[in-house]
């Protein structure tokens, strides 16, 4: 009888340990930001009810929600015709009330509603947390992935805008990545399609200008005229989009051409704050003011970020901006917020590719001390405990066996220190301390081990 080899579902991914001591250095260096500036910690359950996701991501975003199928008889109230019926939307709203959480914002807004009473305002939140979406599986893309998430909600202060520039520049400076931080604003784009006569089109003309540095200006002017811009529109565009010049000399450029419109100068000024709050942070990435920046053009009322890495070929690896009224889709207008998000995966693959990831994130045990059997074994476990105490990591090989062996162990875990205690050691009270990385042992008092391998 054969049996079937074990899978898991497409999309989704198990991770070694060595995979997941790296992943856990990534989670644990944003986290150490996040809170360094004052930013606490949530959870939100994997699912939610189907009425907290639906219609907040659109048509699109809806149909790529995992479903979860009621408890117990779920056809109960199904009767034989609509079985027949070919109606998927209509017959899961029926049989499923739960989904899994698409991303991590609207189940915050849920939170924060559902705990307004119990939060205080200007409110400052972070969640490193998996989601879920029936998407293609495809490179780079996941059916399960992490987020991390900090936003701060009741506030209208753009000095939150320039911290998420702060957090974002020093989380990939403990990193190691050099980055380029690109800024833009909802506002300036909205006077950019007014100022060529057609502000109904700031989807269709962003969605073009977006591709400019993928397929270059005369294949964006292609779209937007396929988009329907006429002539004199596209004409009139060719000035913003070829603005060049320091972040301050685009600026002047752009009061002087959007100063008729409704929405520029606010949106100009908005940035010339945030900026000048940047200018007093000591930030050390490059800020970079970028009009083809539009993201998720419908979701962000004010700033938008977007963070590259500098030596990698790669999309975003962080993003970001200002919402309004996120909490009035659950019945709680007027709260207005601002956040960015880390894309825990796209940074593995660039610390990976330059090599960046530390030698010791490889293994969380930082010593083995090995196993000769009798006295020496107890005089190993006393040790071991010795330097737990200490905040050390170490194990003791549990077994009695080859010294080859073990050191094939501490290899193979890429443990960097090993301790051995033999008969002579043990009589002495020393032990031999070996550095598995470059071969060189020395003979010491246990006492001693903390500061040397420090």
């Amino acid at each position: 009888m054969s049996t079937q080899k074990p899978s898991i579902p497409k999309g989704t991914r198990d991770f070694s340990p060595l995979e997941m001591n790296r992943r856990n250095y990534i989670f644990t260096t944003i986290r150490s930001v996040f809170e360094k500036y004052g930013y606490q910690p949530i959870e939100t359950p994997a699912m939610e009810n189907l009425s907290t996701l639906l219609g907040k991501y659109g048509e699109e975003g809806d149909k790529l929600l995992f479903r979860i199928l009621n408890s117990g008889d779920f056809l109960s109230q199904v009767n034989e015709e609509d079985l027949k019926k070919d109606n998927a939307a209509s017959l899961s709203s029926r049989i499923c009330e739960k989904g899994l959480r698409y991303d991590l914002t609207v189940p915050f807004a849920r939170y924060v509603v559902q705990h307004r009473n119990d939060i205080s305002f200007p409110f400052k939140r972070y969640q490193i947390q998996p989601v879920w979406r029936a998407d293609r599986p495809q490179k780079g893309r996941y059916r399960e992935f992490y987020q991390c998430d900090a936003d701060v909600v009741g506030s209208d202060s753009l000095l939150n805008e320039a911290e998420l520039l702060l957090i974002a520049d020093q989380v990939f400076k403990k990193l190691g990545i050099r980055v380029i931080i690109k800024l833009n604003n909802r506002k300036i784009l909205s006077g950019i399609a007014e100022l060529i006569g057609h502000a109904d089109k700031i989807t269709d003309i962003t969605v073009a200008i977006d591709k400019l540095d993928k397929i270059g200006i005369e294949k964006v002017n292609e779209e937007l005229a396929e988009r329907g811009l006429d002539a004199v529109a596209i004409s009139r565009l060719q000035p913003v989009i070829n603005l060049e010049g320091t972040n301050q000399e685009k600026l002047d450029k752009l009061s002087e051409l959007l100063s008729v419109t409704r929405d520029g100068p606010a949106g100009i000024e908005e940035i010339s704050t945030i900026l000048n709050f940047t200018g007093l942070m000591n930030i050390s990435s490059a800020i970079e003011l970028d009009l083809t920046l539009a993201r998720g053009l419908n979701y962000y009322t004010g700033a938008i970020i977007e963070v590259k890495a500098a030596d990698v070929s790669m999309g975003s690896i962080s993003g970001g901006g200002r919402y309004d009224n996120l909490t009035g889709i659950f019945g709680l207008p007027g709260v207005s917020g601002v956040g960015i998000s880390f894309g825990a995966d796209r940074i593995y693959d660039v610390l990976n590719e330059l090599n960046l990831f530390p030698s010791d994130s490889a293994s969380t045990t930082r010593v083995l001390c090995v196993n000769f059997g009798g006295e020496e074994e107890k005089a190993c476990i006393a040790l071991a405990s010795r330097l737990r105490e200490e905040g050390i990591n170490t194990e003791v090989f549990p077994d009695n066996t080859k010294l080859k062996k073990q050191f094939a162990y501490a290899d193979s875990k890429q443990i960097p220190w090993v301790v051995i205690i033999g008969s002579e050691e043990r009589a002495q009270g020393v032990c031999v301390l070996k550095n598995m990385v470059n071969g060189e042992q020395n003979t010491v008092k246990p006492e001693e081990i903390p500061f040397k391998i420090s």
